[in-house]
């Protein structure tokens, strides 16, 4: 009992301290102005974003996904690179249905089955991105990951575009959408709030340095 009392005390530390974090940001935050988009300093070098998915067997979100995402964006310069698998027809047909009306999707079927790891579905991607760029006369700026469900803010890339200069990272938390009455909404809820609440979800890294 003393062994797993210690290894319990252990292991809700760092749960303690995401409390004692927010206690003390409660306390010592009012009177502070939350900062807003208007806020932003425009970017000294305006350039193209890559938006990076890796779909696996998404067929029933990705087309949905894409397109909110495409009528959402407010960037002047962006394009949705979409991982998928040649044994996933129904992601490919979710995804070409809303590529063929936005050439700004682009779709990197791999040559391996799936499902592989995300992994190696966000190297096609890179390899793809690398590609396109040595043909195009606009290079991309940075890269921003996306998963297949995620219900984007129309914002994001205007502070991604902003405040990756001079920087090599730039993360955004996550709200998770919870869905009364659903057992796994709940989970994923409970999973973001114990092991998510202070990384990314969104991660944006230069691609100047690779080219």
């Amino acid at each position: 009992m003393m062994f797993a009392a210690a290894g319990l005390i252990v292991g809700g530390v760092d749960d303690l301290l995401v409390d004692l974090f927010f206690i003390v940001r409660r306390l010592t935050w009012h009177g502070r102005r939350r900062y807003a988009l208007a806020d932003l300093r425009q970017p000294s070098a305006p350039g193209r974003l890559a938006v990076f998915v890796a779909a696996w067997d998404e067929a029933a979100v990705i087309g949905g996904m894409l397109a909110t995402a495409l009528d959402r964006f407010d960037h002047p310069d962006y394009r949705i690179y979409v991982g998928l698998y040649p044994n996933d027809p129904g992601t490919i047909t979710a995804v070409a249905r809303v590529a063929a009306a936005d050439s700004r999707i682009v779709m990197v079927i791999g040559s391996k089955d799936g499902p592989t790891t995300k992994a190696d579905c966000l190297n096609n991607l890179w390899r793809a991105l690398i590609d396109s760029d040595r043909h195009d006369v606009q290079s991309t700026k940075a890269v921003v990951l996306h998963d297949a469900e995620d219900v984007v803010h129309p914002g994001e890339l205007r502070v991604f575009d902003a405040l990756i200069e001079g920087r090599a990272v730039v993360q955004l938390p996550v709200l998770p959408l919870i869905r009364p009455g659903y057992l796994v909404s709940g989970h994923y809820a409970d999973e973001f709030a114990e092991t998510k609440c202070a990384l990314p979800h969104l991660l944006m890294l230069s691609t100047g340095a690779a080219r």
